[in-house]
Protein backbone atom coordinates (compact mmCIF):
# COMPACT_ATOMS: atom_id res chain seq x y z
CA UNK A 1 0.00 0.00 0.00
CA UNK A 2 1.15 3.60 -0.68
CA UNK A 3 -0.18 7.00 0.38
CA UNK A 4 0.49 10.04 -1.86
CA UNK A 5 -0.29 12.91 0.57
CA UNK A 6 -1.11 16.24 0.34
CA UNK A 7 -1.29 16.78 -3.22
CA UNK A 8 -3.15 18.88 -5.82
CA UNK A 9 -5.11 16.51 -7.89
CA UNK A 10 -6.02 16.95 -11.31
CA UNK A 11 -8.94 15.05 -12.23
CA UNK A 12 -11.00 15.12 -15.31
CA UNK A 13 -13.82 17.13 -13.78
CA UNK A 14 -11.91 18.88 -10.99
CA UNK A 15 -8.79 19.79 -8.81
CA UNK A 16 -8.43 19.53 -5.27
CA UNK A 17 -6.20 18.82 -2.43
CA UNK A 18 -6.44 15.52 -1.32
CA UNK A 19 -4.61 12.36 -0.82
CA UNK A 20 -4.58 8.90 -2.48
CA UNK A 21 -4.69 5.54 -1.51
CA UNK A 22 -2.76 3.16 -3.95
CA UNK A 23 -2.91 -0.84 -3.81
CA UNK A 24 -1.11 -2.18 -5.99
CA UNK A 25 -1.07 -0.54 -9.60
CA UNK A 26 -4.97 0.31 -8.38
CA UNK A 27 -6.28 3.83 -6.67
CA UNK A 28 -8.66 2.59 -3.63
CA UNK A 29 -9.38 6.15 -2.31
CA UNK A 30 -9.33 9.11 -2.55
CA UNK A 31 -10.10 11.78 0.07
CA UNK A 32 -8.53 14.00 2.81
CA UNK A 33 -6.21 12.71 5.35
CA UNK A 34 -6.35 9.65 4.42
CA UNK A 35 -4.45 6.42 6.69
CA UNK A 36 -3.57 3.22 6.07
CA UNK A 37 -1.31 0.66 8.38
CA UNK A 38 2.48 0.22 7.32
CA UNK A 39 1.54 2.36 4.52
CA UNK A 40 4.36 3.75 2.39
CA UNK A 41 3.99 7.96 2.50
CA UNK A 42 4.87 10.32 -0.54
CA UNK A 43 4.75 13.93 0.43
CA UNK A 44 3.30 15.59 -2.47
CA UNK A 45 2.62 19.13 -0.69
CA UNK A 46 3.21 22.00 -3.26
CA UNK A 47 2.88 19.60 -6.44
CA UNK A 48 0.51 18.61 -8.97
CA UNK A 49 -0.66 15.09 -9.01
CA UNK A 50 -2.00 14.23 -12.64
CA UNK A 51 -2.88 11.16 -14.46
CA UNK A 52 0.03 9.55 -16.49
CA UNK A 53 -0.04 11.01 -20.11
CA UNK A 54 -1.12 8.43 -23.18
CA UNK A 55 1.42 9.01 -26.10
CA UNK A 56 -0.46 8.16 -29.07
CA UNK A 57 2.00 8.28 -32.02
CA UNK A 58 5.64 6.75 -30.96
CA UNK A 59 8.04 4.42 -33.52
CA UNK A 60 10.29 2.13 -31.68
CA UNK A 61 13.16 -0.20 -32.26
CA UNK A 62 11.84 0.72 -36.09
CA UNK A 63 13.78 -0.01 -39.01
CA UNK A 64 12.73 1.82 -42.12
CA UNK A 65 14.62 3.36 -45.49
CA UNK A 66 18.35 2.20 -44.53
CA UNK A 67 18.13 3.21 -41.05
CA UNK A 68 16.42 2.01 -37.22
CA UNK A 69 14.84 4.64 -34.71
CA UNK A 70 16.84 5.81 -31.85
CA UNK A 71 14.79 4.78 -29.25
CA UNK A 72 13.79 1.01 -28.18
CA UNK A 73 10.87 0.31 -26.22
CA UNK A 74 13.16 0.58 -22.69
CA UNK A 75 14.57 3.91 -23.85
CA UNK A 76 11.49 5.08 -25.30
CA UNK A 77 9.89 4.67 -22.70
CA UNK A 78 11.51 5.31 -19.85
CA UNK A 79 12.24 9.13 -21.44
CA UNK A 80 8.32 8.60 -21.52
CA UNK A 81 7.85 8.22 -18.40
CA UNK A 82 10.30 11.45 -17.14
CA UNK A 83 8.57 12.74 -18.60
CA UNK A 84 5.05 12.19 -17.02
CA UNK A 85 3.54 9.89 -19.68
CA UNK A 86 2.88 6.12 -18.60
CA UNK A 87 1.50 4.60 -21.94
CA UNK A 88 2.88 4.60 -25.76
CA UNK A 89 0.75 3.40 -28.70
CA UNK A 90 3.58 2.19 -31.31
CA UNK A 91 2.84 1.30 -34.94
CA UNK A 92 3.28 -2.49 -35.89
CA UNK A 93 4.96 -2.38 -39.87
CA UNK A 94 3.03 -4.91 -42.10
CA UNK A 95 6.78 -6.55 -42.70
CA UNK A 96 5.73 -10.16 -42.62
CA UNK A 97 3.19 -12.43 -44.56
CA UNK A 98 0.57 -12.14 -41.99
CA UNK A 99 -1.06 -9.77 -39.33
CA UNK A 100 -0.65 -12.02 -36.32
CA UNK A 101 2.88 -12.61 -37.44
CA UNK A 102 3.91 -8.93 -37.60
CA UNK A 103 2.37 -8.41 -33.89
CA UNK A 104 3.61 -11.12 -32.65
CA UNK A 105 6.96 -10.32 -33.89
CA UNK A 106 6.47 -6.92 -32.17
CA UNK A 107 5.38 -8.05 -29.03
CA UNK A 108 8.39 -10.18 -28.68
CA UNK A 109 10.63 -7.08 -29.36
CA UNK A 110 8.74 -4.74 -26.75
CA UNK A 111 7.61 -6.99 -23.83
CA UNK A 112 11.34 -7.72 -22.63
CA UNK A 113 12.00 -3.85 -23.02
CA UNK A 114 8.59 -2.14 -22.15
CA UNK A 115 9.35 0.60 -19.51
CA UNK A 116 6.21 1.94 -19.58
CA UNK A 117 2.29 0.35 -20.46
CA UNK A 118 1.96 -0.12 -24.26
CA UNK A 119 -0.18 -0.55 -27.31
CA UNK A 120 0.02 -1.11 -31.39
CA UNK A 121 -1.47 0.86 -34.13
CA UNK A 122 -1.31 -1.41 -36.77
CA UNK A 123 0.33 -0.41 -40.18
CA UNK A 124 -1.52 -1.11 -43.66
CA UNK A 125 1.48 -0.81 -46.64
CA UNK A 126 0.17 -3.58 -48.39
CA UNK A 127 -3.38 -4.67 -49.58
CA UNK A 128 -4.99 -7.84 -50.83
CA UNK A 129 -7.92 -9.97 -50.12
CA UNK A 130 -6.55 -12.35 -47.59
CA UNK A 131 -5.24 -9.08 -45.22
CA UNK A 132 -8.85 -7.99 -46.18
CA UNK A 133 -10.00 -10.81 -44.32
CA UNK A 134 -7.65 -10.22 -41.21
CA UNK A 135 -8.67 -6.71 -40.79
CA UNK A 136 -11.40 -7.51 -38.64
CA UNK A 137 -9.72 -9.94 -36.22
CA UNK A 138 -7.10 -7.61 -35.06
CA UNK A 139 -9.21 -6.72 -32.45
CA UNK A 140 -8.40 -10.23 -30.91
CA UNK A 141 -4.74 -8.98 -31.11
CA UNK A 142 -5.27 -6.17 -29.12
CA UNK A 143 -5.16 -3.54 -31.82
CA UNK A 144 -8.18 -1.31 -32.32
CA UNK A 145 -6.71 1.00 -34.76
CA UNK A 146 -4.81 0.74 -38.17
CA UNK A 147 -2.85 3.31 -40.24
CA UNK A 148 -2.66 3.82 -43.90
CA UNK A 149 -0.29 6.22 -45.95
CA UNK A 150 -1.03 9.01 -49.10
CA UNK A 151 2.75 9.32 -48.53
CA UNK A 152 6.18 7.25 -49.36
CA UNK A 153 5.30 6.24 -53.21
CA UNK A 154 5.70 2.25 -53.87
CA UNK A 155 6.90 1.74 -50.42
CA UNK A 156 4.34 2.41 -47.70
CA UNK A 157 2.05 4.23 -49.66
CA UNK A 158 -1.80 2.21 -51.17
CA UNK A 159 -3.71 3.49 -53.72
CA UNK A 160 -6.81 5.67 -53.07
CA UNK A 161 -8.76 2.70 -53.39
CA UNK A 162 -6.78 0.34 -51.27
CA UNK A 163 -7.57 2.81 -48.61
CA UNK A 164 -10.91 3.36 -49.74
CA UNK A 165 -11.65 -0.67 -48.73
CA UNK A 166 -9.26 -0.52 -46.17
CA UNK A 167 -11.10 1.83 -44.11
CA UNK A 168 -14.80 0.75 -45.11
CA UNK A 169 -13.25 -2.74 -43.56
CA UNK A 170 -12.13 -1.00 -40.35
CA UNK A 171 -15.27 1.21 -40.20
CA UNK A 172 -17.47 -2.55 -40.31
CA UNK A 173 -14.96 -3.96 -37.99
CA UNK A 174 -15.11 -0.81 -35.15
CA UNK A 175 -11.65 -0.07 -35.97
CA UNK A 176 -10.35 3.50 -35.83
CA UNK A 177 -8.28 4.10 -39.06
CA UNK A 178 -5.55 6.78 -39.44
CA UNK A 179 -4.05 8.60 -42.28
CA UNK A 180 -0.63 9.79 -42.88
CA UNK A 181 -1.76 12.19 -44.84
CA UNK A 182 0.62 13.97 -47.46
CA UNK A 183 0.43 13.46 -51.15
CA UNK A 184 3.24 11.23 -52.31
CA UNK A 185 2.95 12.70 -55.64
CA UNK A 186 4.08 16.24 -55.06
CA UNK A 187 6.62 15.20 -52.58
CA UNK A 188 8.27 13.00 -55.06
CA UNK A 189 8.43 15.83 -57.84
CA UNK A 190 10.12 17.88 -54.40
CA UNK A 191 12.40 15.80 -53.27
CA UNK A 192 13.34 15.65 -57.40
CA UNK A 193 13.79 19.28 -57.07
CA UNK A 194 15.88 19.78 -54.23
CA UNK A 195 18.22 17.25 -54.95
CA UNK A 196 18.76 18.75 -58.24
CA UNK A 197 19.65 22.09 -56.92
CA UNK A 198 22.25 20.24 -54.24
CA UNK A 199 19.78 20.94 -51.04
CA UNK A 200 20.67 18.14 -49.53
CA UNK A 201 21.15 19.57 -46.00
CA UNK A 202 18.15 18.38 -43.26
CA UNK A 203 16.46 21.89 -43.00
CA UNK A 204 15.56 21.10 -46.55
CA UNK A 205 12.86 18.43 -45.65
CA UNK A 206 10.58 20.95 -44.26
CA UNK A 207 11.34 23.68 -46.82
CA UNK A 208 10.08 22.65 -50.35
CA UNK A 209 6.90 21.78 -48.51
CA UNK A 210 6.58 25.52 -47.17
CA UNK A 211 7.71 26.86 -50.54
CA UNK A 212 4.74 24.45 -52.34
CA UNK A 213 2.17 25.81 -49.78
CA UNK A 214 2.52 29.27 -50.65
CA UNK A 215 2.60 28.33 -54.48
CA UNK A 216 -0.98 26.92 -53.46
CA UNK A 217 -2.15 29.99 -51.86
CA UNK A 218 -1.21 32.65 -54.11
CA UNK A 219 -2.86 30.22 -56.87
CA UNK A 220 -6.18 31.08 -54.85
Amino acid sequence: MRIIKSGTLVTANEILEADILLDGEKIAAIGPNLDAPDAEVVDAAGKLVLPGGVDAHVHLDLPMFGTVSSDDHYTGGKAAAFGGTTTVIDFVPQDFPTMRECVDIWRAKADPKAAVDFGFHMNVTRFDEEIGGEIPHLPELGITSLKVFTAYNKRLRLSDGEIFRVMRIASNAGLLPLLHAENGDVIDILVTEALAAGNSSPEWHARPGVRWKRRCAALL
